[in-house]
C-alpha cells in the first residue's frame, strides 16, 4: 500500500504524530513538567522559570493547547493554564500501547 497523503493514514496515527510533534521541543516538555506539579500557572509564572521570552512561552502554550495536553481559563486580565489530566492519561496509555506492544494507538 502506498501512502500519498495524510488522509491515507489512520486517524490514530495522525493524532499520535500531532502529539509527538507537540512534545518535540524541550521548552514544551519543561512547560509540561511545570504544569504537572498540579498547580495552575499564568504565562508570566512560566516565563519566570524558563530562560525564554514571554512571546515564545505563549507560542509553546498554544501548541500544547492545540493537542489538548493543557487547559486554560480566561480570568481577565490573565489566562490560567493547567494540565489536562484526562488527555494526558490517554496519551500515556497510547504511547505505552504503541511502544510496548507495537499495536496501533487508538483514542477512545
Amino acid at each position: 500500500m502506498a501512502y500519498k497523503k495524510q488522509e491515507d493514514f489512520s486517524k490514530s496515527d495522525v493524532e499520535f504524530s500531532a502529539l509527538a510533534r507537540a512534545l518535540s521541543h524541550p521548552a514544551r516538555l519543561a512547560i509540561l513538567r511545570i504544569l504537572l506539579s498540579g498547580e495552575i500557572h499564568t504565562c508570566g509564572d512560566i516565563v519566570k522559570v524558563l530562560p525564554i521570552a514571554q512571546p515564545t512561552v505563549s507560542q509553546h502554550l498554544k501548541e500544547l493547547r492545540l493537542v489538548g495536553l493543557i487547559k486554560y481559563e480566561v480570568q481577565p486580565p490573565r489566562v490560567l493554564y493547567s494540565i489536562n489530566k484526562q488527555r494526558f492519561q490517554k496519551m500515556e496509555k497510547m504511547w505505552a500501547k504503541v511502544f510496548l506492544t507495537g499495536e496501533t494507538a487508538v483514542f477512545e
